[in-house]
């Protein structure tokens, strides 16, 4: 009998003495349900009633099952919502505003998530708990799409229009699963220079005000867990340079109630130190000095203070004036909130316990011998966690055909790795079923957005893209092959409104090298043409022909912004045939290399760079990360998006070039060696007309105006 108990889920004592049984017989975990108590009350009723025992144990059984079942992976029920497209095509705000989106309890209902599964924010968001990835553990996933694209024009080539055309396309016109992964747009170009993120035309993410305006308050949560590490920094450095170690002591370590214990981020410290004790009275002044003092080198302090607002004058800035601060004045900077290293460690957790983890790992400055001075050091690791702990949940919206959308972590894939969070993909995995497709975004071209995806995301979630979407414009090929300068703001010129065949003909080594490099990693690659009405039939024809001779499985042209999912068909056709492809998956570098070998492998086998040269300040600082035990990380460039090589003005496929490594830093909670190539601005500045002379509230009505 114990043999067959230690196997059972579920086990349900009748006897009216349950301790017959040892618990040690039961399966730890295990659900036991007494019958005995209240059931069997008084010894006769064995003996009258054995029917009823057993009929409650049936319905016992029953309710059970059907628990079960709730908890398995659910078909899905969904229903789309109906696109009516205009043409002329309205603003995006006018079309999101001609649609109702539905419920998201709803929504959240039709994909399979339970009730206690979600948050809701308001009518149109909610976030989704981690719970679920236990509870589907069991459900194999479905297919992984990235979506990159070719070195773009300064506006944009529609990558998150693809993203959401395709979804749209796949379950509202092809009826197969499919969830769209995209990154939280920062507050920055929202009111700069660039507009929203939310997809665009009859492709878009609804409500897209809501999308585009705070959401659920992520960037927020990483501003105020940022600046609060910030602050500790600096008032450590304060305290320890106006007190003494003892009275640093008592402070730190204070008697509370009579009584005197380290919390448990002191114990950790000391353990870390090789102090075993545990009572602070037993320290030895040595032990005590070691403690408390963490010594900090101010001039090698790499934590910033952040903000979420393009703020050019906050790029370089000093601190500590008031004379409250003792004369410790230093230089500082501040970058935009989404470049923080904990926007990296949002993006790319896979657990609640590895965020705190590395949070914790957060390597904020030296001390004065030139060791590493951690988070975790400052005690503030839980706090930063706690801060955290929605933000870390995936919100779940949907697009305007009513199919789902999880946003989450944030963007800049030119200064930090730019993808959506692994989290979001693996439950949106888990989601939509075996046959379904999960389609994640990546930032900029596929020289920097999708190889650190490969390079750097995959490599934490352990997940296998199956295809790569290529996405490529006209107006962009154009560019490359030698047509005027493209500036946001200004009326694009005649050579991009009307045909030209060879300026498009040239241009195509652009996307030709940025097919090779998705060939680099082995997985097929479909070409999505994103046509605008100035595009002619032979151009898109052109295109779509040479992709083909270039590699691709596919080249399709795509109408989304103008006819919603109907018009990504034909792509959403060619990613399904090419994720039944044989895919040979693999990263570019193998992590045991010294760190200048893995950059210098990144800048002559994807940007197509002669050869690397770092400063001295860069090479000094390899040096120190590699004594410190940091040199088997990944590689994060920090390099401008509008060309291939370090030099945004040369466009199509640069040659020759020795790419300059002026600066190294490093993200060791994220989990990524991060170098500058020339110079990389972290903080945004406004234009002289910025987007928020447009953006307006009606009071009446409380609607939101000229978002776009």
């Amino acid at each position: 009998t114990n043999q067959f108990l230690g196997h059972a889920d579920a086990v349900v004592f009748g006897s009216t003495k349950p301790d017959d049984v040892p618990v040690s017989w039961v399966k730890p975990g295990a659900t036991i349900i007494h019958c005995a108590h209240g059931l069997l009350s008084g010894k006769s009723a064995s003996f009258h009633f054995p029917g009823l025992v057993t009929r409650r144990l049936l319905n016992m059984v029953k309710n059970m099952e059907r628990w079960i079942q709730s908890q398995q992976h659910r078909k899905w029920d969904l229903h789309c919502l109906k696109l009516q497209p205009l043409s002329p095509v309205p603003s995006d705000i006018e079309i999101s505003r001609a649609q109702s989106p539905k419920a998201v309890d709803v929504l959240a209902k039709e994909i399979g998530l339970l009730t206690d599964e979600i948050e809701i924010y308001g009518q149109t968001k909610a976030k989704v708990r981690l719970s679920l990835l236990e509870r589907l553990k069991d459900q194999p996933d479905g297919k992984y799409v990235l979506v990159a694209g070719i070195t773009p024009t300064p506006l944009g080539e529609g990558k998150s229009t693809v993203t959401v055309g395709l979804v749209q396309a796949l379950t509202a016109h092809l009826n197969i699963n499919s969830f769209a992964c995209l990154r939280q747009p920062s507050q920055g170009p929202t009111f700069g220079v660039k507009g929203g993120a939310a997809g665009g035309g009859y492709a878009q993410v609804i409500p897209m005000e809501e999308f585009n305006l705070h959401l659920t308050g992520d960037i927020h949560a990483i501003t105020a867990a940022n600046n609060l590490l910030a602050a500790a920094i600096d008032a450590r450095i304060l305290h320890e340079n106006t007190q003494s170690d003892k009275s640093l002591y008592n402070r730190l370590v204070p008697v509370v109630n009579g009584m005197r214990g380290f919390s448990p981020i002191q114990l950790a410290r000391l353990r870390r130190l090789g102090i075993s004790k545990t009572d602070p009275e037993t320290l030895t002044e040595e032990e005590i000095s070691r403690f408390v003092r963490l010594d900090i080198d101010p001039s090698t302090i790499t934590w910033q203070r952040v903000v979420d607002t393009n703020d050019r004058f906050l790029r370089k800035i000093t601190v500590g004036q008031a004379n409250t601060e003792k004369g410790f004045v230093r230089q500082a900077q501040f970058d935009i909130a989404v470049a923080s290293e904990i926007m990296a460690i949002l993006a790319l957790t896979t657990s609640l316990q590895d965020m705190k983890e590395r949070l914790g790992k957060m390597v904020v400055a030296n001390d004065q011998k030139g060791e590493p001075v951690t988070a975790e050091d400052l005690g503030v690791t839980g706090a930063l966690a706690v801060l955290m702990k929605d933000a870390i949940k995936p919100t779940l919206m949907q697009t305007l055909e009513g199919t789902p959308v999880f946003v989450h972590a944030g963007p800049f894939a030119n200064i930090a790795h730019g993808n959506s969070s692994v989290l979001a993909d693996k439950i949106a995995l888990k989601l939509v079923g075996e046959n379904g497709f999960v389609v994640t975004e990546a930032g900029f071209g596929a020289d920097i957005g999708m190889e650190k995806f490969f390079n750097i995301k995959c490599r934490a979630s352990g997940l296998v893209p199956s295809v790569v979407v290529l996405v490529a414009t006209v107006r962009a090929l154009k560019m490359h092959g030698g047509g005027p300068n493209v500036t946001a703001g200004a009326p694009l010129k005649k050579e991009y409104t009307e045909e030209n065949l060879q300026l498009v003909a040239d241009g195509c080594c652009n996307l030709q090298k940025q097919i090779q490099i998705t060939q680099l990693f082995g997985v097929p690659v479909v070409v999505a043409l994103n046509v605008f009405k100035t595009d002619s039939p032979a151009e898109v024809d052109l295109v779509c022909k040479i992709a083909k001779e270039s590699g691709a499985f596919d080249a399709v042209p795509c109408n989304h912004w103008s006819a919603g999912g109907r018009g990504a068909i034909k792509l959403a056709q060619a990613v399904e045939k090419a994720a039944n492809q044989k895919n040979s998956f693999k990263y570019l570098y193998s992590l045991e290399l010294p760190i200048v070998e893995k950059i210098r492998i990144i800048a002559q086998k994807v940007y197509g760079a002669q050869d690397i040269e770092l400063s001295p300040v860069a090479q000094s600082q390899v040096d120190r990360y590699t004594r410190q035990g940091f040199g088997n990380l990944p590689i994060c460039m920090a390099k401008t998006h509008l060309s291939l090589s370090h030099q945004p003005e040369r466009k199509g496929v640069p040659t020759g070039f020795i790419l300059p490594i002026s600066e190294v830093r490093a993200s060791i909670g994220a989990g990524f060696i991060y170098p500058l190539v020339g110079t990389m601005s972290t903080m945004p500045g406004l234009p002289t007309r910025p987007c928020f002379y447009d953006i307006d509230l009606d009071p009446i009505t409380e609607q939101v105006k000229g978002l776009f």
